[in-house]
């Protein structure tokens, strides 16, 4: 019996036990949870952002003017927003949005877990989904949270909740709320509630009735599923369901409620934002903002600060000149086939400044600038930057050259004049008038094609050159800007000036963060400048020029040049007066042939007629001729020495009348000695490569009394250039068709 008492008395204290180690064994571990739990949540929290002003510096947007400062050319905005301050919102919608987002947000500290449990036992008993985030929290989530927004873990809402509590001790609740109402995100890309009032209902936010109000406050919970414009009716039910929730927390009355139910959304859409912000003049404005936008700018500011940095944009457009260039351009699209397009700039010699630009006919259709991007051929406008150079070498332009047709290239290229017009020998000048390929070549061949390019580079060109004559020819893409910049180099007497299409930037504090600086800069000799703008005034004013006649009706001296690529592909003329500069083409894009008859004659003389009206005449301004070298130009045949003989005897005059009436070819070198065997006069030769004439021929002879000399220019053949290896040439004009070589100035 007692050994039985023993047994049993054993047994429960083995029970007992049992119950006692498995109750401190539960407490161990749960002693080891909560603190597994409160370690994690450390972890969780230990790095979190500081709340400060900073995360509630909302985008602003920026904008871009025209040169008056009052013509906006574009907005450019992250998201649609307009912060205001709180007593500058409705309180319906303040108190439409604290009843259904956070009924009881005045009563917590940032996270109420009272809350919690109402939505949680409310979603789990089938009612209407609720949030168990308080006001606070969904502010932090949008801002210093953001980048963790979609994360759908417990560590983001242990650290929402964390930093909602922190917040709640640094602003005061009506601080909080108005932050909220400028943040939230109410569909349809705006952001703050007077910018969705704005957008929905054309209404300020402080204008609000109660049904829309409480429209607005029940989008947040799904912008897009409630977007008033794309899902009214499900915005409509959401709508009823703020009201229900406004009237049980006792904001407004039953009556209240039942009138609101019963109105429509009644929905006032605000016009949409133009495509890409752009108001006005999307060539120049795209252009502007592609430059803002370049990773290296000079203007200081990011693509951040360009879509949400609040910034005011002053740019060079004159809009009266802007009007006349698309004038100019529609004009000139009604005067030709459809299928092509036109490009003009128009620049101001003087600083820089692109007053206006005109990349096409549509610039929504492709949205390709060809005032601006990629480049085009330039046919003969090229042609400047070999005239420039040989001038600076000291090559007189009355100096003659050969211009006769074709010459054939050592790898059988042949370089033709237009319709293959064989001009023989003429001036310089009146090369440049006519356009003639063949003495322009020869010319860069005598002047070095690497001046050419230096000088091309110096003036504005901004474009890789290839190193070869043939581009004198304009067989290198640039671009209507870069040949407006290069050409005012000219007609600032030589002082270059980069392009300019902003001159300045301030943020919206109103600091100034980019000012225009003076790029001015002396890259020519005024007396070069003088004497390349009088031989480009010839294309103007001589009656067999190309551009004879295409000068603006006011009278005004202007010079330039035409050009004509290849297959007639594209069609140019760049010129200037002493105050504007116009460059302007036509052709077609996918760079298909055109008439041959087409030419930008009379887009280039409307555009300068219109745009210099009310303009004063200026003349260019008199510059003597820069010191030209005798040396050079005893290897070209100069007309002015005739009339500058002084012989007066009878041989004088005998040799004149012989020298005058003399042709290329008529003689070989072997002749000249008897010739002249009897003369008083020395017979002076010089010696220079001819495609046309073959070697021994005399090419030119001129006859300077005072100096006792007969000037005599005798051919070498087609033989290597004397300033370029021809072998070197051709290797690159091999791959050139012939077609290529063809100028169609007219």
């Amino acid at each position: 019996m007692k050994a039985r008492r023993k047994f049993r008395e054993s047994k429960s204290h083995a029970v007992a036990w049992a119950i006692l180690i498995a109750l401190v064994a539960v407490g161990f571990l749960c002693f080891r949870g909560v603190t597994s739990v409160f370690a994690a949540y450390n972890s969780w929290v230990e790095d979190l952002p500081e709340i400060n002003s900073e995360h509630f510096n909302y985008a602003e947007d920026s904008y871009m003017y025209a040169s008056d400062g009052k013509t906006l050319l574009a907005k450019f905005q992250l998201e649609k927003r307009d912060p205001v301050s709180i007593d500058k919102i409705s309180d319906y919608a303040v108190k439409a949005t604290v009843d259904v987002e956070d009924v009881r947000f005045y009563e917590h500290n940032g996270v109420d877990p009272q809350g919690i449990v109402r939505a949680l036992f409310n979603n789990l008993t089938g009612g209407a989904l609720e949030g168990a985030s308080t006001i606070t929290q969904q502010l932090v989530r949008n801002t210093a949270l953001s980048e963790e927004a979609l994360d759908i873990t417990l560590e983001r809402k242990a650290r929402e909740a964390e930093l909602a509590l922190e917040m709640e001790k640094n602003y005061s609740k009506e601080e909080i709320l108005n932050m909220y109402l400028n943040t939230i995100n109410y569909g349809d890309g705006c952001y703050g509630i007077e910018a969705a009032a704005k957008n929905y209902f054309q209404v300020s936010a402080s204008k609000l009735t109660l049904a829309q109000a409480a429209t607005l406050a029940g989008i947040p919970q799904s912008p897009t599923a409630f977007n008033p414009k794309e899902n009214p009716e499900k915005c409509i039910e959401r709508r009823n369901q703020v009201l229900d929730r406004m009237l049980a927390a006792g904001d407004i009355t039953q009556e209240e409620r039942d009138k609101a139910v019963a109105e429509g959304l009644g929905l006032d859409p605000a016009d949409s934002e133009p495509s890409q912000g752009i108001y006005a003049y999307p060539y120049f404005t795209s252009f502007v903002r592609d430059e803002l936008m370049k990773s290296d700018n000079i203007y200081g500011c990011s693509y951040s600060d360009l879509f949400q940095g609040g910034l005011k944009i002053y740019t060079t457009l004159d809009t009266d000149m802007q009007d006349k260039a698309e004038k100019a351009c529609k004009e000139q699209y009604e005067s030709m086939d459809g299928d092509l397009d036109a490009a003009l700039v128009a620049m101001d010699p003087t600083n820089g400044y692109v007053k206006a630009i005109v990349g096409g006919n549509d610039f929504y259709k492709d949205q390709w600038n060809i005032a601006t991007q990629g480049g085009r051929p330039s046919g003969s406008t090229f042609k400047v930057f070999t005239l420039a150079a040989a001038i600076e070498q000291g090559i007189n332009p009355l100096s003659a050259i050969d211009c006769s047709s074709p010459i054939k290239l050592a790898n059988g290229t042949e370089i033709n004049n237009f319709n293959n017009e064989t001009y023989g020998r003429m001036t310089i000048a009146d090369a440049t008038a006519i356009s003639s390929n063949t003495g322009y070549y020869r010319l860069t061949e005598k002047i070095g094609v690497n001046s050419l390019i230096e000088m091309a580079h110096r003036m504005g060109i901004d474009s890789d050159l290839s190193p070869y004559p043939i581009i004198t020819l304009g067989t290198e893409n640039v671009t209507p800007l870069e040949m407006a910049e290069a050409y005012s180099t000219l007609a600032s007497g030589g002082v270059h000036h980069d392009s300019v299409v902003i001159t300045r930037i301030e943020d919206k504090n109103g600091d100034v963060l980019f000012e225009n600086a003076d790029t001015s800069e002396r890259v020519l000799d005024e007396h070069v400048a003088g004497a390349t703008t009088e031989v480009l005034r010839g294309v103007f004013e001589k009656s067999y020029a190309t551009a004879y006649g295409a000068g603006p009706s006011n009278g005004q001296p202007v010079a330039g040049k035409t050009g004509t690529g290849v297959e007639y592909r594209d069609h140019w003329l760049v010129g200037y007066s002493p105050s504007l500069t116009c460059s302007a083409w036509i052709g077609n894009r996918d760079y298909s042939s055109t008439s041959e008859s087409l030419n930008t004659n009379s887009l280039w003389h409307n555009f300068m007629t219109s745009a210099l009206e009310d303009t004063p005449i200026t003349p260019f301004p008199t510059v003597s001729d820069p010191a030209y070298n005798s040396t050079q130009q005893e290897l070209m045949y100069d007309y002015n020495t005739l009339s500058e003989s002084k012989g007066d005897d009878e041989e004088d005059e005998e040799l004149k009348e012989r020298i005058k009436s003399f042709e290329a070819g008529d003689l070989n070198e072997e002749d000249l000695s008897d010739l002249y065997s009897d003369s008083k006069y020395e017979v002076h030769i010089t010696y220079e490569y001819s495609d046309t004439y073959p070697e021994g021929t005399v090419l030119s002879q001129s006859l300077d009394s005072s100096s006792g000399v007969i000037n005599t220019v005798v051919s070498l053949g087609s033989g290597e250039g004397d300033s370029n290896d021809s072998n070197a040439d051709s290797e690159s004009e091999s791959n050139t068709d012939s077609s290529d070589t063809t100028e169609s100035d007219q």
